[in-house]
């Protein structure tokens, strides 16, 4: 499997769409804005601002949650500007994602978006904020050399650019408490390789001082086999599993099928990042949210419905994997899959209300 010809999150706006199945992650988004502002600030709230803003996205993905990002970069900017009394400059973002993306759905929504915008800011912003796609892997250059201003991506960089080579992992499909260790050796060897090259690629095309803002998945503690990134994994294994008695599906073929994305823990991101040495860490924060972000702690009056929770769970992931299932087992199991695997979730969440974890990092250019 080629992950970049396969990988994209479900593209268009039906049941199943990553569009109507991303709320975990604008719960990411909106949990990480305030890094976002104060990283922002603190690079442009000063006498001298540049009069033309290159940004890119990285791992725009499509839906409401990329014109989320754009929209709290640009008013964040646009704050700065008033406050300073400075004119608001020319803003150029660059929307990045694998060739298979959604893009069309993008661009459909691009004139809404910029009548949004000069509605809010009471002025002609389509013409001073201009909004393009950048297909390709972040794994590869992708603009010229000091051309990037500010840099965002959220949940992309736990994405690896391949399956780790050679791997034994029998009766799992991701790192599992029953995986030998040289699955986690593995793993976290290729995403050493993969976030190390994402970070000197993007040392390239960033100025100097430049920021970057990474959100993505990781784990709490150093311990591969902690809950946190096994388990949901784990109740997916068991989903296919259980139709191998079924005759849908060989067990062959679930021993030589892996995802390829890895939860890190934030001491090795740290240490990668010390060690590629382009970028200084400014911030690095951990926060969680539930796995269904329906369910918000805040809200007392929320009721807890296992059958509800698990199809949204079931949803999100389903969004999130699909095109890879459906590339290593077929389209004709994933119903059944997806429905084994909205049961499971929902019986584990009756006794544990669990968690994803998130690694916010700051980063700037040296």
């Amino acid at each position: 499997m080629v992950v970049q010809n396969v990988l994209h999150m479900n593209a268009g706006n039906g049941e199943t769409s990553y569009a109507n199945n991303s709320t975990l992650q604008k719960t990411a988004i909106l949990m990480a804005r305030p890094v976002l502002e104060d990283t922002l600030k603190k690079v442009y709230n000063n006498d001298v601002f540049p009069k033309h803003l290159k940004i890119a996205d990285l791992g725009c993905s499509s839906g409401p949650n990329t014109f989320l990002v754009i929209s709290q970069i640009i008013n964040i900017i646009h704050n700065l500007m008033q406050q300073n009394n400075c004119k608001a400059p020319e803003i150029e973002i660059c929307l990045n994602d694998l060739p298979q993306n959604d893009f069309n759905n993008i661009f459909k929504s691009l004139p809404t978006f910029y009548k949004k915008i000069k509605t809010e800011k009471e002025e002609k912003l389509p013409g001073t904020c201009f909004v393009s796609g950048v297909p390709g892997s972040f794994y590869c250059r992708l603009f010229p050399r000091k051309s990037l201003h500010f840099v965002h991506s959220s949940y992309s960089v736990h994405w690896l650019s391949q399956v780790p080579e050679r791997l034994e992992n029998k009766g799992n499909i991701y790192m599992a408490r029953t995986s030998p260790p040289t699955v986690f050796e593995a793993y976290l060897k290729q995403f050493q390789m993969d976030f190390s090259t994402f970070l000197s690629l993007r040392s390239e095309e960033i100025v100097v001082g430049g920021p970057m803002i990474l959100t993505f998945l990781g784990r709490r503690i150093a311990d591969p086999t902690d809950k946190d990134c096994c388990i949901l994994w784990e109740l997916l294994t068991k989903s296919l599993l259980d139709l191998v008695p079924e005759g849908l599906i060989q067990k062959e073929a679930i021993d030589s099928f892996n995802f390829p994305f890895y939860y890190p823990y934030k001491g090795e991101v740290k240490a990668i990042i010390e060690k590629e040495g382009s970028f200084n860490l400014e911030r690095l924060e951990v926060s969680e949210c539930n796995w269904d972000a329906n369910d918000n702690d805040d809200d007392e009056h929320f009721v807890f419905d296992k059958d509800r929770s698990g199809k949204n769970v079931a949803n999100l992931i389903r969004a999130v994997t699909e095109p890879l299932v459906v590339s290593h087992f077929g389209e004709f199991i994933v119903d059944d899959v997806f429905k084994k695997f909205t049961n499971h979730v929902a019986d584990h969440l009756c006794s544990e209300k669990s968690k994803f974890i998130n690694i916010v990092v700051s980063l700037s250019k040296k």
